[in-house]
């Protein structure tokens, strides 16, 4: 895997001339962006293929349907696979409010799409340009659905999320692992609900569907996704991704 290296920036460490600028990047061998952060806030989004995004203890999946907003100054780090074509978009603090207090995920909307690809247009009047950003920052707006998954951090289950990590399609239930772990369910359960805000078997299912995308985007056959990441049919898959991403696996796929 390529890992690349960025400077770290505090918020608005350096003056941009632009309140939005753009750049694309279709990547051609599987590459891990290190920690890094921008001056600037970030719409990070693909037009083709998943990717990912790191930032504290969750990770975000990106896709070609929801983007990340990362706000200036934010440590982050990702992996992007081969075949992955990214876009983002740097939104100069000066002249852009913050989405949002932190990361947010943001619905990539056929409006806002094609407002951001007319700014990449340097036949732009200056006027067209202004009006231009304008209109994207009437439209950006948080997403419904978010491929985001929050990791635990206390030694207790870190055999879990490490082994579900390695292989999303493990079969051991709650009963199984605190036999393995050799203390209680509740227990377990306690911790997972305090540190993620969900139960083992739903961190599971987001952890899963996080890694279904990925698969999906790059083109794997649903039936395939499926059985990697642990269902036995692929519609107790659909089923379980559509719970968490608002939309099946087939439209996923196609987007």
């Amino acid at each position: 895997m390529e890992s690349r290296v960025l400077p770290v920036y505090d918020a608005g460490a350096i003056d941009v001339p632009f309140v939005i600028a753009g750049m694309d990047e279709r990547i051609d061998c599987d590459t891990r962006w290190e920690p890094h952060s921008h001056p600037t806030h970030e719409l990070l989004w693909n037009d083709r293929g998943a990717s990912s995004a790191t930032i504290g203890s969750r990770t975000w999946t990106i896709t070609p349907r929801i983007g990340l907003w990362i706000p200036a100054g934010r440590l982050h780090w990702g992996v992007m696979p081969a075949g992955t074509w990214y876009r983002t978009a740097h939104f100069g603090i000066d002249s852009v409010p913050a989405l949002s207090d932190g990361p947010v995920a943001v619905e990539m909307a056929p409006l806002l799409r094609l407002l951001l690809d007319r700014l990449e247009d340097d036949r732009l009047t200056d006027g067209s340009r202004s009006l231009t950003e304008r209109m994207v920052l009437d439209v950006l707006a948080p997403a419904e659905h978010e491929l985001v998954v929050q990791h635990p951090s206390l030694p207790l289950v870190r055999p879990i999320v490490d082994a579900i990590a390695e292989d999303p399609g493990d079969q051991r239930s709650l009963s199984d692992w605190a036999t393995e772990l050799g203390v209680s369910t509740r227990t377990i359960t306690r911790t997972f609900r305090s540190e993620t805000g969900l139960s083992l078997g739903r961190w599971v299912a987001a952890v899963r569907a996080q890694r279904a995308a990925m698969l999906l985007g790059h083109g794997v056959d649903v039936d395939e996704v499926a059985e990697r990441v642990g269902y036995r049919s692929a519609s107790a898959f659909g089923a379980a991704f559509r719970r968490v991403t608002g939309a099946t696996p087939g439209a996923f796929r196609e987007s």
